[in-house]
């Protein structure tokens, strides 16, 4: 077992005028993310031949995109959290569902107002959506890597008991309630399996997918951001603790569909669908020639 490490979710915190300000890992994690994101993607557009010819749009046209996409993921992860997690408690208290503050954002929902907001700057500013898709699919597991260190930081998210030799001791009363099992309870880092898988592996293959020359297929780094994000997080949701409003005496892994046994987590609902369209867009991608060639 390995001691959880002594670090603050809080970076520092100011005092002013009475007024408690605090930077936490999480806050720094997206802001850190999305301008990695948005430098890549600068760097993306100003090289014509990784495109097969023209970039889907110039490179000072990003920065307006960045505007965009946090709109996106602020609103998105939030709404996509009240109405995914926890619709009833929103229902009930809608004053709550502005105070991101207070926790609970999800991924589907910060990546499905992505796509409306990149589909919507796209429309407007008549840049063609397959490769902009591509370009941000490459850039995404920036993000998704520093998020998911940062549930790590904040002890949250954290797995099932395990008794690995790499297994976490996750501080709180939640994390330590394992029914079964005296003394200190050791947990799956499940937010460190989704950083590897998610973040790290996944975006290796997509920059490696960039150097063979993967941005001449419109689609195809789309498709394989979204089969890999979504095998990966259903891979990991078999370690990882269902969040506590869908877990029952009756349904202790949280499972929304199947039995108490077999069945799927809300995560495994959500990405599903993405493993299927990845699929079916790296398919797509596949059977075009690529742009640049003769026969494109």
């Amino acid at each position: 077992m390995i001691p959880f490490p002594q670090i603050s979710p809080e970076i520092f915190t100011l005092n002013v005028g009475g007024l408690s300000l605090s930077l936490r890992w999480y806050a720094l994690a997206y802001i850190v993310g999305l301008i990695l994101g948005w430098r890549l993607i600068v760097a993306m557009m100003r090289r014509p031949a990784i495109w097969g010819g023209r970039p889907p749009c110039a490179p000072e046209r990003v920065d307006d995109l960045l505007t965009w996409v946090i709109l996106g993921v602020i609103v998105g992860g939030r709404l996509g959290f009240v109405l995914f997690y926890d619709p009833a408690h929103y229902l009930a208290n809608p004053a709550q569902i502005p105070m991101v503050w207070q926790g609970g954002m999800s991924f589907h929902g910060g990546f499905a107002g992505v796509i409306v907001v990149s589909w919507l700057w796209a429309r407007r500013n008549g840049v063609p959506i397959l490769p902009l898709a591509d370009a941000m699919a490459v850039v995404a597991p920036i993000g998704i890597f520093f998020g998911r260190i940062a549930n790590f930081i904040n002890a949250e998210l954290w797995g099932r008991p395990t008794d690995l030799p790499w297994g976490v001791i996750f501080p709180g009363p939640a994390a330590q309630d394992c029914p079964g099992i005296s003394g200190p309870c050791a947990r799956h880092p499940s937010q460190l399996y989704e950083a590897g898988l998610e973040g790290l592996l996944l975006g290796l293959i997509l920059l490696l997918l960039v150097r063979a020359g993967g941005l001449r297929r419109p689609g195809l780094a789309f498709g394989v951001f979204l089969a890999g994000y979504g095998l990966a997080r259903m891979f990991v949701e078999i370690f990882r603790v269902a969040d506590a409003q869908f877990i029952t005496p009756d349904n202790p892994l949280g499972h929304v569909i199947g039995g108490p046994v077999i069945g799927l987590t809300m995560g495994q609902v959500l990405s599903l669908p993405m493993v299927l369209i990845g699929l079916a867009l790296i398919w797509q991608a596949r059977r075009r020639p690529p742009v640049g060639d003769p026969g494109a």
